[in-house]
């Protein structure tokens, strides 16, 4: 059940006509140092005449949004200086980064980390310089930006972020400000729905800004050019209690400013307060404000003649070409001017004191809150001895359990052990994962509606910290928040559909590559963990498009650095793998293991040492190991994934015991890197130790989970590489049964089988017979597909003959 915002609505601004006058000369000084960042290599202060030298030769950056940024974020100063607030911001509009790189600076967090960016003359020279300039930053809120947790490079991301960062953080605010171009992305449309998820007793609270400026690069906004009372339904559909502040007038605006966000802030505090002490946590009507402002708000209203304030040619850059038109040079000088720079700074370029005042201090400030450089505040996992979950077996290949089962029991503990930093994300397919252990523990969050029903296996709390949305980028957003504000977590969904968040794993991916390699100050967070489940080899069933493992291609192209792929072949692998991720800081880890059961392969002690090794011979499979002569093994059975790995030892067995004779190596990948050079990803194997593991001139049948054009781009570098033939998945699917899909990628053991007898000339024509045998075993079982349905016992209770 939603319950209505009862708290009484302000009658009279906020603000005194003294509080607005120093207000509004704050935002002016704002305001002064984005269009300076924009267009200034020198003069900060037009101390001269502004002439052509003192122009950037590249004109960067995104006024349009700028000034609503920095109005909004000093009137969340205001609020933080008289409640005490915890709070950081969240700009969606990510190229508006001079909107928030004004009032950081202007708070003293930005010079505190880049000294040479001092709070005088000099150093506002170099700030202003560095702005979207060659080796310096870029134009939206990077990892540079003192405060920030979300860039904004690609939009529809900033509200799943900013809710993200106030689980299990009831203290916190997150002013999340969303661009109205950026609120026509589909993960932005499907993030409002958040508010359905955040429970105020435990939860912090997302105050929700719509930048409702009207236009994005040369376009309307949707929300821009629909009826207030149409905006307003929208609104109040997704549950929110919308308050519109519209206008143009700096005084008034900020009037009205003042008293909607003091409304909106004792809302959310009265909210939490029923919740906290009251016992009442029914979803409440968060409130949310619709800030309509003119785009590119107090820059030139034409230019050239054309219409610039309030239409989409503020968006970027409004004007150009200073240094041939010096009318337009006049125009930046005058509209720099405008802001009355010699009221706001002293001589020396420093905001003068009773400016500086406005603003909050020390870790209050929204630059310098630790929540946003979320590894201050990281605790290490209480992790339980993942050896206590070990799949026993008295021989490899002869025991069979889920895999990811195992898993879930180890997370069940780990949420049982952290119970305020460490939560579950996937898209409704946590049992369907075999991870529903975590039930024992805890339940899923659910602040919508419940019915009676639910209590029939639903799994359905206002407390729980298992979240399920039928949104990826809502879940990924929703962690990625957690993770960057210093907790952990894991998203695990099914592997075709990974795909739909593969940008934003991409963004992710850079965000921590600039972190690690380049912003000394951001310490570390823990790694975005990610579990691709219900693999292509077992989706038989829901058939060809829910086939594609091409997910770890996208990931094998990113930074070294920061990217991890693991495929772990069992249960007790998966565990050694799990305990290793969940350690880790400043990764992205994918973890690709299927649900359903498989054989079991290695002891706990055995799995420890392959998953630390990352790849390994497994001897028990191997019959090569025979001496000192130079001419074994005859080939290499190489694999890497679950079902790949089953394929590729029953092959080894038929191998074994039709060509007695025939020396056969059996390596296993877990780390998908070690396939790499040692120098082009740290964990890369060095030439000499690659060759001593597969040979440097033998036959290599490597059976992969994935397509098999990603071993060879691996490989590339490694000698002899038309020794090495790969098989994966080629797109050949359908319903089918496990044995036919792989049978049609030809990843069978059947097909492997034959591969040898074609690669290794020491067997000749006398395997031809076998390979007839190969051959006719590929028709029968297909022909049994076809007519059970199934695959027959001879396949599906298949062990390893030991």
């Amino acid at each position: 059940m939603v319950h209505a915002i009862t708290q009484p609505i302000a009658t009279q601004s906020a603000l005194t006509e003294a509080d607005v006058h120093s207000m509004d000369a704050y935002w002016r000084a704002c305001n002064y140092l984005a269009v300076g960042m924009i267009y200034l290599r020198d003069n900060p202060l037009l101390k001269q005449p502004l002439r052509p030298e003192h122009v950037k030769h590249r004109l960067l950056g995104h006024w349009g949004a700028s000034p609503a940024l920095s109005f909004t974020y000093i009137h969340c100063n205001r609020l933080i200086k008289k409640y005490g607030l915890d709070m950081i911001f969240m700009a969606g509009p990510g190229h508006g980064a001079p909107g928030v790189l004004g009032p950081v600076y202007l708070e003293g967090t930005y010079s505190e980390l880049y000294p040479d960016k001092s709070e005088d003359l000099e150093g506002m020279g170099r700030f202003f310089k560095q702005f979207s300039f060659p080796g310096h930053i870029g134009s939206h809120v990077t990892p540079e930006t003192p405060g920030s947790i979300h860039e904004g490079g690609e939009l529809g991301y900033s509200l799943s972020h900013a809710y993200g960062a106030v689980l299990d953080n009831p203290e916190l605010i997150v002013t999340c400000v969303v661009g109205d171009g950026e609120a026509e992305t589909g993960p932005l449309a499907a993030a409002w729905h958040s508010n359905k998820f955040i429970n105020p007793a435990r939860d912090g609270a997302v105050l929700p800004i719509l930048n409702l400026n009207g236009y994005k690069i040369a376009n309307p906004t949707i929300l821009a050019r629909i009826s207030v009372e149409e905006l307003e339904y929208l609104f109040r559909g997704y549950g929110y209690t919308p308050y519109i502040v519209e206008g143009s007038d700096p005084a008034e605006m900020h009037r009205k400013m003042a008293a909607v966000m003091e409304e909106c802030m004792l809302a959310i505090k009265a909210v939490q307060r029923e919740a906290r002490i009251g016992g009442n946590i029914e979803r409440p009507r968060w409130p949310m404000i619709v800030l309509r402002t003119p785009k590119g708000w107090t820059g030139p209203q034409e230019v050239d003649g054309h219409k610039v304030e309030g239409f989409w040619r503020a968006h970027q850059v409004p004007m150009g070409g200073m240094h041939s038109n010096p009318e337009h040079l006049r125009l930046l000088e005058e509209w720099m001017r405008s802001y009355r720079p010699e009221e706001l700074f002293d001589e020396n370029g420093t905001l003068i004191p009773e400016l500086k005042a406005l603003a909050p201090e020390g870790d209050r400030r929204m630059g310098a809150n630790p929540h946003a450089n979320g590894g201050l505040l990281r605790r290490a996992l209480k992790m339980p001895a993942f050896q206590d979950y070990a799949i026993e077996m008295s021989r490899p290949g002869t025991v069979t359990f889920e895999n990811t089962k195992v898993l879930g029991f180890l997370m069940r503990d780990i949420m049982r052990d952290n119970p305020d930093n460490f939560r579950l994300m996937g898209p409704d397919e946590t049992a369907s994962n075999r991870l529903q252990a975590v039930y024992e523990v805890t339940k899923k969050v659910w602040m919508a509606d419940l019915y009676p029903e639910d209590l029939d296996g639903s799994q359905l709390s206002r407390d729980g910290r298992v979240m399920e949305m039928l949104s990826e980028h809502t879940l990924q957003g929703w962690l990625e928040g957690y993770l960057l504000t210093g907790r952990h977590g894991l998203f695990h969904t099914y592997e075709a559909f990974a795909h739909v968040v593969g940008s934003m794993f991409n963004q992710h991916a850079k965000w921590l590559d600039v972190c690690r390699n380049h912003v000394p100050w951001r310490r570390s967070v823990s790694s975005l963990n990610i579990l691709l489940s219900s693999l292509v080899w077992r989706q038989d069933h829901n058939g060809f498009s829910h086939q594609d493992p091409g997910y770890v291609d996208l990931v094998t192209n990113k930074n070294p650095d920061v990217v991890r792929v693991y495929f772990p072949p069992d249960a007790n692998c998966l565990l050694s793998v799990a305990d290793h991720c969940f350690r880790s800081v400043d990764y992205i880890n994918v973890i690709v293991a299927d649900k359903q059961k498989h054989l079991q392969y290695l002891s706990m002690e055995e799995a420890v040492k392959h998953c630390t090794k990352g790849i390994g011979i497994w001897d028990w499979a191997s019959n090569d190991d025979c001496g000192t002569e130079l001419d074994i093994p005859d080939v290499v059975m190489a694999c890497c994934g679950d079902i790949p790995t089953l394929e590729s030892l029953a092959a080894t067995a038929i191998l074994r015991e039709e060509f007695p004779y025939l020396k056969v190596r059996f390596i296993n990948v877990v780390d998908l890197f070690k396939l790499m050079s040692a120098g082009e990803h740290p964990h890369g194997l060095s030439d000499w130790d690659f060759n001593s593991l597969f040979t440097p001139d033998k036959p290599v049948i490597f059976n992969f989970h994935g397509y098999p054009w990603l071993i060879h781009k691996l490989v590339y570098r490694r000698a002899n590489q038309e020794r090495i033939h790969v098989r994966g998945y080629k797109e050949r699917g359908n319903i089918n049964t496990p044995l036919e899909l792989a049978i049609n990628n030809q990843i069978d053991r059947f097909n492997l089988v034959i591969d040898v007898i074609d690669r290794v000339p020491k067997l000749g024509s006398a395997a031809a017979y076998v390979k007839e045998r190969m051959k006719n075993k590929i028709i029968e079982c297909v022909a049994y597909a076809h007519t059970h349905g199934m695959d027959s016992e001879e396949i599906t209770g298949w062990q390893w003959p030991g």
